[in-house]
């Protein structure tokens, strides 16, 4: 697939895109924290028959330029999308995409920038903290137990994590966490297409110290003015099906898909359906 790179200035730093396709422009936001866009792979690409995909490296993350730690926020990085869409001149003929961390900042822009879009994508999110602060206790209950150990091993190494070559290893050994079946064969296939990610060892550090950002956004869901999707895997343990279901009732006129075969990967998981679901919201608030 074809695209073109380019550093966008959202005021105090510049941004990495990575842009593929043509048409209605959808604002792709990567998780992590730490990761980068790659995370993505090819995996929504097909998307690019009919859509404008803007894969950002965010602030501080991926080849993006440096920014004072001070502005590593969740609120931040909700405001850069905007600036961003306003230094590429989209005005509100845009939607956003976030997974996983992505989805908080997603949500978080949603809530800030509520009726300023034409649409908003939450895949595997959470409207707040609380789900974050009892994965420990999921934990005890993972299986099978060497996997399970593996997995707290590298969680436990975050705050410690110094170079990319250690961010790569320790996002692959969390990888069978995040999917429904942890044996699943495409875990590998997965970290192999991702391998090349360029991450920001020091915003997991940094992060996974200050509660990931403290996403808390559940008593403003009913301001939200614009149309949202919430995608959700039926076995995610990082974000539970709970949080999405909140995320649904709580926003007016929002939209629910669980993915029953997926856990936390939802667009690797189920691409196929995935893709279907994404694309139907899309052609309905571009118009």
């Amino acid at each position: 697939m074809q695209q073109t790179e380019r550093f966008v200035d959202v005021g105090d730093t510049r941004l990495f895109v990575a842009e593929r396709g043509d048409g209605f422009p959808l604002v792709v936001v990567h998780g992590g924290p730490g990761l980068d866009h790659t995370m993505f792979a090819d995996y929504l690409d097909p998307l690019t028959d009919h859509y404008r995909l803007l894969l950002v490296d965010q602030r501080a993350q991926g080849r993006s330029e440096q920014a004072p730690p001070e502005t590593w926020t969740l609120k931040r990085m909700a405001a850069d999308v905007t600036a961003l869409a306003d230094a590429l001149g989209l005005g509100t003929a845009y939607a956003v995409l976030g997974h996983s961390y992505g989805a908080f900042v997603a949500l978080q822009h949603a809530v800030d920038f509520s009726g300023e879009l034409a649409g908003t994508v939450v895949s595997s999110g959470l409207p707040h903290q609380r789900w974050l602060d009892t994965i420990g206790e999921r934990f005890e209950t993972f299986e099978p137990a060497e996997l399970r150990e593996q997995v707290r091993a590298s969680w436990d190494e975050e705050p410690h994590v110094a170079t990319r070559e250690q961010l790569v290893d320790l996002t692959g050994r969390q990888m069978p966490w995040h999917f429904a079946d942890p044996r699943d064969p495409r875990i590998a296939e997965y970290n192999q297409r991702t391998a090349h990610l360029v991450g920001s060892p020091a915003m997991l550090r940094h992060m996974s110290v200050a509660g990931y950002g403290g996403i808390d956004v559940e008593d403003a869901l009913p301001t939200v003015a614009h149309p949202v999707l919430v995608l959700a895997g039926r076995h995610d343990r990082t974000c539970p099906v709970e949080g999405a279901e909140i995320i649904a009732n709580g926003i007016p006129g929002a939209e629910l898909t669980v993915f029953e075969h997926s856990g936390h990967m939802t667009f690797v998981e189920e691409q196929g359906r995935y893709l279907e679901v994404v694309r139907d919201f899309l052609d309905r608030v571009r118009r």
